[in-house]
C-alpha cells in the first residue's frame, strides 16, 4: 500500500458515521413560544423560537446528556427547515436519517402558556409521514446503525408511516435491539380513543422502558392507580415501566423498583417536563449499553430535570 492509498483509507475511515446507541423516530418542529402567560393565544404579542416536537426534544435531551442519538424524521427545505437542523446539530443530534424535504413545509407551532402552565397550540406546515419519507427505503441501514430505538403514537398516526414504524419495531426486537416507547398520547390527533388506545397498546410488548404520565397508563390499561397500571403494563410485555405522577414525581416498576418523589418547581409551563425526563432515561440507558439498572440510577436526576423543565417557557433550556 502507497502512502497516498494510505492517505485516503485513513479519509475514509473519518468520514464514517459514528453508530449511534439510539434512534429517536417523530417528528421535528419550531416552536414559538409566547414567554408570559395569557388566557388565549389571541393574546400573545410576543414569541420567541424553540426546537419542538416531542422526538426532537428527547434527542437533544439525551444528546446533552452525552447519548449518541440520531433522529429520524425531517423538516421542509425553507428557512425554517435549516434553522432548525441547525439546531439539532448544534446539539450533537445525528441527522443522516433526518432529511431536509424539497417541497415540504417545515412545522410551526405557535405555543400560549395559560396562568395554569398549560399550553395550547396552533400547527402549521407539514407533519405526519416524516418518519416515513426519511426511512422509506432505509429500513436496514437504520437497524444496522443503531442499538436501541425510541417510539410515540405520534409516529402511528399516519397510516402508512404506522406499518413501516411497527415493521421497524419488530424488526429491531427480532434483532435484539432496545425499545424504549413514550406514548405521548395526542388524542387530538386521533380520530377516535379507542384507535390512540390500541396504537399505544401494540408498542407495549418487548420494550426495555415504558415512560408514561399516569393519564397515559390510565388510558392504555383502564387503571387509574398507577401502581396498578404498571403492573397491567409489566403483564403486557413490558420489561420496565416508569409512570411520572406530576407533582408527586415517578415510580418504576419491573426488573427494578423505586419510587421518587416529586421537586418542588414553580410552574410556568409544562410543555418540556416529559420530554426532559424520557430524553434523560434514554440516555443513561443508551451509554450504559442498555443495562436495566441505568434507568434507576437516573430516575432522580429526570425527575428534578422535568421540575426544572416546568419553570422555563420553552421545552428546552437554552443550550
Amino acid at each position: 500500500m502507497t502512502t497516498a492509498d494510505a492517505d485516503r483509507g485513513a479519509r475514509g475511515r473519518a468520514r464514517a458515521p459514528r453508530r449511534l446507541a439510539a434512534l429517536v423516530l417523530g417528528e421535528a418542529l419550531v416552536d414559538l413560544v409566547c414567554p408570559r402567560p395569557v388566557a388565549a393565544l389571541a393574546e400573545a404579542d410576543l414569541f420567541a423560537p424553540s426546537p419542538g416536537g416531542v422526538a426532537a426534544n428527547v434527542a437533544i435531551v439525551a444528546a446533552r446528556h452525552g447519548a449518541a442519538v440520531g433522529l429520524a424524521g425531517g423538516v421542509g427545505d425553507d428557512a425554517w427547515g435549516r434553522w432548525l437542523r441547525a439546531q439539532l446539530a448544534r446539539e450533537g443530534v445525528d441527522l443522516r436519517f433526518f432529511p431536509a424535504r424539497e417541497g415540504a413545509r417545515t412545522g410551526v407551532a405557535f405555543v400560549a402558556v395559560d396562568p395554569d402552565g398549560e399550553p395550547t397550540y396552533e400547527l402549521y406546515g407539514d407533519d405526519g409521514a416524516s418518519v416515513r419519507d426519511a426511512l422509506a427505503d432505509r429500513l436496514d441501514e437504520a437497524l444496522e446503525a443503531t442499538d436501541g430505538l425510541l417510539l410515540t403514537t405520534n409516529a402511528l398516526v399516519d397510516e402508512q408511516q404506522r406499518e413501516l414504524v411497527l415493521e421497524l419495531r419488530e424488526r429491531a426486537l427480532a434483532a435484539g435491539k432496545a425499545i424504549v416507547f413514550d406514548p405521548n398520547v395526542r388524542l387530538h390527533r386521533w380520530p377516535l380513543r379507542s384507535r390512540a388506545q390500541q396504537m399505544a397498546n401494540a408498542c407495549v410488548r418487548g420494550a426495555l422502558l415504558v415512560r408514561a404520565t399516569a393519564a397515559e397508563a390510565e388510558l392504555m390499561t383502564g387503571e387509574s392507580d398507577p401502581e396498578m397500571a404498571a403492573r397491567a403494563l409489566l403483564a403486557a410485555g413490558a420489561r420496565m415501566v416508569v409512570i411520572t405522577r406530576g407533582a408527586a414525581g415517578a415510580i418504576l416498576r419491573g426488573e427494578l423498583r423505586l419510587d421518587v418523589p416529586g421537586v418542588p418547581a414553580r410552574v410556568r409551563s409544562t410543555m418540556g417536563a416529559g420530554d426532559t425526563m424520557t430524553g434523560i432515561l434514554l440516555a443513561h440507558l443508551a451509554r450504559s449499553g442498555w443495562y436495566p439498572a441505568a434507568a434507576a440510577a437516573a430516575l432522580p436526576e429526570a425527575v428534578r430535570a422535568a421540575a426544572r423543565a416546568t419553570e422555563r417557557w420553552s421545552a428546552l433550556a437554552p443550550a
